[in-house]
């Protein structure tokens, strides 16, 4: 059995983080403090991980990529941008304030609720992340690093774990901008979570 070592990267801090506007599917870039904090995790996590053989997977989203290219750099290596990492999309809140979105939104209680109907629900987001990971399980790279988004992050954590969808009802690993998480399979098969949301990596040296 071939063991998967997994690092996931929440992108660092970005414009609708400051201004009161849904994130989504937005392509809100990176603010400058995210920029900076986007290279120090790039340079903390190559110096960890320089001379491995690493494959790179972003979501396609400006924010996401912004973090991803400053690793990418550091480590001498593309970046595959997938769709699939995204972060939820509340479909007609895109482009609103999150404001607009509490006061115009639907409760969202189980993992088939959507605040809009044109929005997905945590089950839509599951569902392509899992087929993510079935794409990456099968594939020949060993070691892979993930740039995605807080609600996607959260969902992925389950996914990995082999959660139950519904779980997502009860429990959450809520991570932050900028946090590094680290994954990995073992012998026996089992999914293991080693270390999650470490905002050290986004922090300048003293």
């Amino acid at each position: 059995m071939q063991i998967k070592y997994l690092i996931t990267v929440q992108h660092a801090q970005s414009v609708q983080h400051t201004n009161g506007m849904v994130g989504s599917w937005a392509d809100w870039e990176l603010t400058e403090l995210g920029m900076e904090r986007a290279e120090n995790i790039g340079r903390k996590l190559s110096d960890e991980l320089e001379g491995q053989a690493w494959k790179i997977y972003s979501s396609d989203l400006l924010r996401a990529r912004q973090t991803a290219e400053p690793l990418a750099r550091c480590l001498n290596l593309p970046v595959e941008y997938r769709a699939e990492l995204r972060e939820i999309n509340f479909g007609i809140a895109v482009g609103k304030t999150k404001q607009w979105m509490r006061e115009n939104g639907a409760p969202v209680r189980t993992v088939d609720d959507r605040s809009f109907p044109d929005a997905e629900s945590r089950r839509d987001v599951w569902n392509r992340l899992s087929t993510f990971c079935d794409e990456i399980v099968r594939s020949a790279d060993e070691k892979i690093i993930l740039v995605t988004h807080g609600l996607a992050l959260e969902t992925w954590v389950g996914v990995w774990l082999k959660w139950d969808v519904n779980m997502l009802e009860n429990s959450i690993c809520h991570g932050s901008p900028g946090g590094v998480s680290f994954m990995h399979d073992s012998a026996d098969g089992k999914r293991v979570l080693s270390r999650f949301n470490d905002l050290s990596y986004m922090k300048n040296a003293v």
